[in-house]
């Protein structure tokens, strides 16, 4: 099965990024959804296909993180709103 995603815009309300974080974090996201998605696969409801206008995430842990964690957590917690109830 392929699987297309396109995030328009990803919100982070409240953390603070250094100069060239935010590019580390991205790429943090993208590696850590692509490996949950192929291991996990999109819930039933959205693998024939859907659009979300807006899908909330939940709470992370911040404190302390590095940007690849950081992006890996983000990465969960977008997971947590798509993909199959098991964890990959």
């Amino acid at each position: 099965m392929n699987i297309a995603l396109h995030i328009d815009r990803l919100v982070l309300d409240g953390l603070e990024l250094g100069p060239g974080q935010a590019r580390l974090v991205r790429a943090a996201v993208e590696v850590e959804l692509t490996r949950l998605l192929t291991a996990g696969g999109l819930a039933p409801e959205l693998a024939a296909g859907a659009a979300m206008p807006t899908l909330e995430a939940g709470t992370i842990a911040t404190a302390g993180s590095e940007p690849r964690a950081l992006g890996g957590q983000i990465a969960q917690a977008v997971y947590a709103g798509l993909g199959t109830k098991e964890r990959p």
